[in-house]
């Protein structure tokens, strides 16, 4: 019998399955590989690598060590809305990035190891030493699991959501993809730009024109900045890149050209779509980038990574938990979306005067906290903290978890 993501995972509309209470297709899906941003026609997942399907395959024979599960670890988890698959995964495992050994826990049985939805029951079975994961119902081999009541075959009805839950707090990172622009110095002297405004406003509104020029690229959609901020890495001063202020977008309405009359050049049209402040002549555009609405799949690093914390996105001192903050590695770093990394505080430095020398000493550093990569350039990432114990600072450490 088919399981019930499959079907749901086809059509974006709420549907009514049928299903058996026994023999059903259990699934590990809170594997930290959601499905779209956004419901939509299609859904698109992350590629699982061959590095995961060889730990999954691994862990499916036996399933996890009970060492590897929380401390407080639930018998059973009724999914959520507004749950987020790493949340989830947290509740089970002491390291939720570690998901290819979840996901082997029900090798055999997975259908669809992206998708999880609201309504559906978790449960976790303990044989020995040794753990695994099933969705209420479900068995190898069709058979009830280990420690679970054996339920006589039956007919029911149910009602799934259609929109399967995020890997983690997308409502917290996708307005920042589209404002989230690093530029070289090259690329911010070439950006296009206002050049004008009809009747010569000094400030435009949303659904007014700008006349720009520069370069377009081709592109069509574009995000509007001012005042770019240098990204100075603090190990050694280097700039990495220009930090765009985000202030709106605007559309490409008509192309430059040369007047018929005069000979001079005549700028692009646009209009502005959205604005977080009045835009402005010398303001500049970047293209926005192409949305991507695949699953952000959580991973540690393969290799050993270490770098520095460079800014707190917005004029914060200091960032705690789901703010962004900029690094110095990327994409040329070999950083990738969907990195976790591991957040250290800083030792302080002291004075030890047990002895009566005063020697000065410096604190070890001390990890505080988790960073999720969704936004990677060439020499600089953006991260979102997903938990810290300290607030975390400019010039703060990271490494793999």
């Amino acid at each position: 019998m088919s399981s019930c993501p499959p079907r749901l995972a086809r059509s974006a509309l709420p549907v009514r399955t049928r299903r058996s209470s026994v023999g059903h297709a259990a699934i590990a899906p809170w594997l930290l590989a959601s499905a779209l941003l956004l419901a939509g026609p299609a859904q698109a997942v992350e590629p699982v690598t061959a590095g995961q399907r060889a730990t999954a395959a691994q862990v499916a024979q036996t399933g996890v060590p009970l060492s590897a599960l929380a401390d407080n670890a639930p018998a059973a988890h009724t999914v959520q809305r507004g749950d987020t698959l790493w949340a989830i995964s947290g509740l089970f495992l002491k390291s939720p990035w570690r998901w290819p050994e979840l996901w082997g826990m029900n090798l055999q049985d997975i259908r669809n190891p992206h998708l999880i939805y609201p309504g559906q029951v978790l449960l976790l079975v303990k044989d020995g030493d040794r753990a695994r994961l099933q969705l209420a119902g479900a068995g190898a081999a069709g058979q009830p699991p280990t420690n679970t009541v054996k339920l006589s075959p039956r007919v029911r009805s149910q009602v799934l959501e259609s929109g399967a839950i995020a890997a983690v707090p997308m409502q917290l990172i996708a307005p920042f993809l589209n404002e989230a622009v690093v530029l070289s110095q090259d690329q911010l002297a070439a950006a296009p730009r206002i050049v004008a405004a009809p009747e010569g406003r000094v400030l435009i509104s949303r659904g007014e024109t700008a006349y720009v020029r520069g370069d377009l690229g081709g592109a069509r959609s574009f995000t509007l900045f001012r005042q770019s901020k240098p990204l100075t890495d603090p190990s050694n001063n280097e700039l990495l890149g220009y930090e765009a202020s985000f202030i709106g977008t605007a559309e490409f309405v008509r192309a430059e050209g040369t007047s018929a009359d005069s000979g001079l050049p005549v700028p692009s049209t646009f209009v502005l779509t959205s604005i977080r402040m009045e835009a402005g002549v010398g303001d500049r555009l970047a293209p926005v980038p192409k949305r991507d609405f695949d699953a952000f799949l959580p991973h540690a690093p393969d290799k050993p990574v270490d770098g520095r914390v460079v800014s707190i996105y917005g004029e914060a001192l200091s960032a705690g938990q789901n703010q962004i903050v900029a690094i110095n590695r990327g994409a040329r770093d070999g950083i990738e979306r969907g990195h976790v990394l591991a957040l250290w505080s800083a030792g302080v430095q002291r004075v030890d005067d047990t002895d009566g020398q005063r020697q000065p000493i410096q604190l070890p550093d001390e990890r505080t906290g988790l960073l999720f990569v969704f936004r990677v350039f060439e020499r600089v990432s953006y991260g979102l903290i997903l938990s810290a114990g300290d607030p975390i600072r400019p010039g703060d450490r990271f490494s793999q978890p």
